[in-house]
Formats: structure tokens, sequence, C-alpha cells
């Protein structure tokens, strides 16, 4: 029923009622302001932690830091549950500072966003070795300014799982560690060397010197990936998404190749590209 001295009105309808606080919010969110439904405020991530330290989440991820010597950590937060599933039997028998928690205390660090598993911690990243110090492969990945860190999580993610020895990125124009990169590696980020060179073409001349194929992936690469190798030792090139691989870079590299793909899509996101390149190389190296 309407009221007759307000039409349109509900009579007896309260000013603030929920209908009405609902119609205002609908209106504030139309105009720019907060979502109008909301179960519960997400937690933004909290990636920036002092000292220089990063955090990283997620089973898999702390699980392969618990186990890499190289791993400076400093700090954990897990649940009873995780730390189960973890084989931590005693957080005080540990070489760190650990504590139980629950997930919504590790959900306010990492952000709620962030699938966690029930365990946190902080360590010291790991430091980026030089091209000098490449060890003895004959499979490697070398990103041309690949940004985004769940690609470069993805990719190491691969880069472990084909035998990859190595990971080349760019000082500059590459993401630094962080929970987001580890969790999208799955562990991948302890079991694989991470080389930073300040200059890719340079690199790419030393990787030639060493006896590797340099070859750099392209949509339009003037033939298939497969009928490209040559050689004992293999590098791949990839850039990012969208711009592809720089000029300087499509200059250095030994060939240019496209993958074979003979569907209505013809490019791939450059972690599955990575992937695919991973899998023909290997096969073709054994």
């Amino acid at each position: 029923m309407t009221d007759p001295k307000k039409p349109g009105k509900l009579a007896g309808t309260p000013k603030d009622s929920h209908y009405a606080k609902l119609r205002r919010a609908y209106r504030d969110e139309k105009a720019g302001g907060t979502p109008a439904f909301r179960s519960r405020p997400a937690q933004p991530p909290g990636e920036q932690v002092e000292d220089g330290l990063v955090r990283l989440y997620g089973l898999h991820t702390v699980r392969a830091a618990l186990d890499n010597p190289r791993r400076k950590i400093r700090k954990m937060l897990v649940t009873r549950n995780a730390a189960e599933r973890l084989g931590i039997e005693d957080v005080a028998a540990l070489s760190f500072p650990a504590e139980f928690a629950e997930p919504r205390d590790i959900d306010k660090i990492t952000g709620s966003d962030a699938v966690h598993q029930g365990v946190l911690i902080e360590a010291e990243p790991l430091k980026p070795k030089r091209l000098d110090a490449l060890g003895e492969t004959n499979l490697i990945l070398v990103l041309d300014q690949v940004t985004d860190p769940h690609n470069v999580g993805a990719i190491l993610r691969s880069a472990v799982a084909f035998g990859a020895g190595a990971l080349i990125t760019t000082a500059r124009h590459s993401p630094t560690e962080s929970g987001v990169l580890a969790k999208s590696a799955s562990g991948a980020l302890e079991h694989i060397d991470q080389i930073e060179v300040r200059n890719l073409a340079d690199a790419l001349g030393q990787l030639h010197e060493a006896g590797f194929q340099t070859i750099g992936l392209d949509s339009d690469g003037p033939a298939e990936l497969e009928e490209t190798f040559s050689g004992e030792k293999i590098a791949l090139v990839l850039g990012a998404e969208g711009k592809g691989l720089r000029q300087k870079t499509r200059e250095t590299v030994t060939a240019l190749a496209r993958l074979d793909m003979p569907g209505a899509i013809r490019s791939l996101n450059v972690s599955n590209a990575t992937a695919v390149a991973l899998y023909a190389a290997r096969k073709f190296l054994k």
C-alpha cells in the first residue's frame, strides 16, 4: 500500500529501512562508490615486508622452501591442519620462529583472495645468479620483459617439470619474487637457477659463445619450432603477451620460430606457449 501523502512511497516504511539502504547503496555503486552487495570486505594482499623479506604461502610453495637449504626463513604462521599436512610435529623444534594461527589471521596478512592453505612464511628472497654462473645444462629459458607474476610463476613450474636448467630474466621489467609468483610456481621457485642480466642482447651473445642455439618464439616465425632445432643446447626466448619479442631481441636470436597451431586461434598465453615449446625441445634433445 502506498502513502497517499507521498505517492510512490510504501506506507509505514521507515526512512532507513533495509530496502532504502539497499537502494542508496546501489546508487552509490553506480556512481563509483563501494559495491552494494558484498558478504564481507576483501582483505587486500600484503606483499611488502620489512627488511626486504618476502611472504610465501601455500603448501607446495612452503614445503619446497623448507626443503631448500639456500632459503633463509625468518618466520612462520601455520594452522594445526596445515602443520600436519606439512609433516611438522612440533613448531618449537623448527630452526626459525613459528606459531600456530587461525586461517583468518593469515587472511589479514596475505589478503583474503590468496589461497594460502593455512601456512605463511616470511623469508629472504633468493639471490639471482650471474650468467657466468650458468651450470651444465642443455635447455634454458629466456624471458624478454615478461612482467606478469602469474605467468612467470607458471613458466617456472613448466621449466622445472621439463628439466630446464635456468631461467634468464632482465634486471628491469621483470617481476620480483613475491607470494603471487611463488604460489603460481607451486614450489618450482626453489628448484631452478634464476639468472638476472642487464642487457638481454649481450646475454644472448654469451649464450651463443657457450654453444646455445637461441630460438625466439614468434607467431609469425618463418618455420615451425620442431623444424628449427639444431645442435645440442637450446635456449628458448619468449616475449611478453601483446608486444612479443623486442626488435633487438628478434635481430639477435639464432632463429625465429612459430608453434604449429592449425585451429582458429593462432596464439597462446605465454606460459602455455612455454610449456608446449619446452616439451618439443626436450623431445629433440633426448
